[in-house]
């Protein structure tokens, strides 16, 4: 289908970006989310602005305790980034899975976020590192928390007039022992279940624990119930048997022609083990 008429610009910075903002206005990335909705009709805006083309939100950054991910970085600069290898690999790993060459080569971190599908790998891969946004907008800068960042089906803490413009992964021992595994459909490559996570041992037991889940429920979520199931615990095939119990509690396990619900639970339980014993 052919979208309807929109009026079209190319923002060169941020601040030019923000100020071009405003009512019937959408921000253009990679178009990997949006250009689909327009061609469908879905999605209408007035006026694009194009942010695609400023190089200061492509920059990836090794600071001395963190991380930051411009908003627009790429899946595949990111999936080749060494630092993020070294500090957060499920970082690298997920990007690697995402979509085919292209939507890699030019879809970006920031732009999935602010479209929060369900399916999505980041959402998860995000909660599991407990990264921080950072969201500029006409009133300044503000950092959100990822625990507050995602708000429910395609709903995030975004206001209107913000555009996300780095992400920040702290380096920290869960981090570093991270992993992000998903069983994937075949042709979007999304994720019918996708399970981010990362572990910090002490003395031969697990000290903390994040573990992220998409495509489960309408949005991704913590899995703070075996989070604190394994705090405490060896990590051996019994012991995350055992957490992995109530993987799915509190979240509405969807269904749809992919997988059912029930299917969808079991998904969860096996590819949270998986994940988890490939940390062993």
């Amino acid at each position: 289908m052919i979208p309807n008429s929109f009026d079209y610009k190319k923002a060169t910075s941020v601040d030019e970006a923000i100020s071009l903002l405003g009512d019937d206005v959408q921000i253009l990335g990679g178009g990997h989310s949006l250009i689909p909705t327009l061609k469908l009709r879905l999605n209408a805006p007035g006026t694009l602005v194009d942010i695609s083309k400023i190089e200061s939100l492509k920059v990836i950054r090794d600071n001395e305790n963190s991380i930051t991910i411009g908003g627009g970085a790429t899946h595949a600069s990111i999936a080749a980034d060494a630092a993020l290898s070294e500090h957060a690999p499920m970082m690298t790993q997920a990007a690697k899975e995402i979509g085919d060459i292209q939507v890699r080569n030019f879809g970006t971190i920031g732009g999935s976020m602010a479209h929060a599908d369900p399916a999505a790998d980041w959402p998860a891969v995000l909660l599991a590192c407990d990264a921080n946004v950072v969201i500029q907008g006409k009133g300044g800068k503000r950092e959100v928390d990822i625990d507050q960042f995602f708000k429910g089906f395609y709903e995030t803490a975004l206001a209107d007039g913000e555009i996300i413009t780095a992400v920040r992964i702290p380096k920290m021992a869960s981090n570093r022992h991270s992993v992000y595994v998903k069983f994937k459909q075949p042709a979007s490559r999304f994720a019918i279940v996708g399970c981010a996570v990362g572990i910090e041992m002490e003395g031969g037991v697990v000290k903390s624990a994040r573990i992220g889940m998409t495509g489960v429920g309408e949005s991704a979520y913590r899995a703070m119930n075996v989070e604190k199931a394994l705090v405490g615990q060896a990590l051996t095939a019994e012991s995350i048997e055992a957490a992995v119990k109530n993987v799915t509690e509190g979240a509405e396990v969807m269904s749809d022609h992919y997988a059912s619900q029930k299917y969808r639970t079991h998904l969860a339980h096996v590819y949270v083990k998986r994940a988890l014993k490939m940390l062993m």
